[in-house]
């Protein structure tokens, strides 16, 4: 899957997790470290079901519920427009 977000969003890892900046509107979206961890999974070319096992070992919780997670999370994203389609 991969997910590359679109020109013009840049990320701040901060003591909290990860903001995302969109340049061109202004806003911004914190990120907290879990849904952090996930972006940059996903980012580094990592598939939603890849990036949810991970995540079920790092943070001990159960696969299934960590893919409804990191599909929740690239909804958002998309929903936002800060990924590319």
């Amino acid at each position: 899957m991969g997910l590359r977000l679109r020109p013009g969003v840049s990320t701040t890892d901060t003591a909290y997790g990860t903001v995302l900046l969109d340049e061109r509107s202004g806003d911004y979206w914190q990120l907290n470290p879990t849904a952090a961890r996930a972006l940059r999974l996903l980012a580094d070319g990592s598939t939603a079901e890849q990036a949810a096992a991970a995540m079920a070992e790092e943070f001990d919780v159960d696969e299934p519920r960590a893919l409804r997670d990191v599909t929740a999370l690239v909804g958002q994203l998309r929903a936002a427009g800060l990924v590319r389609p």
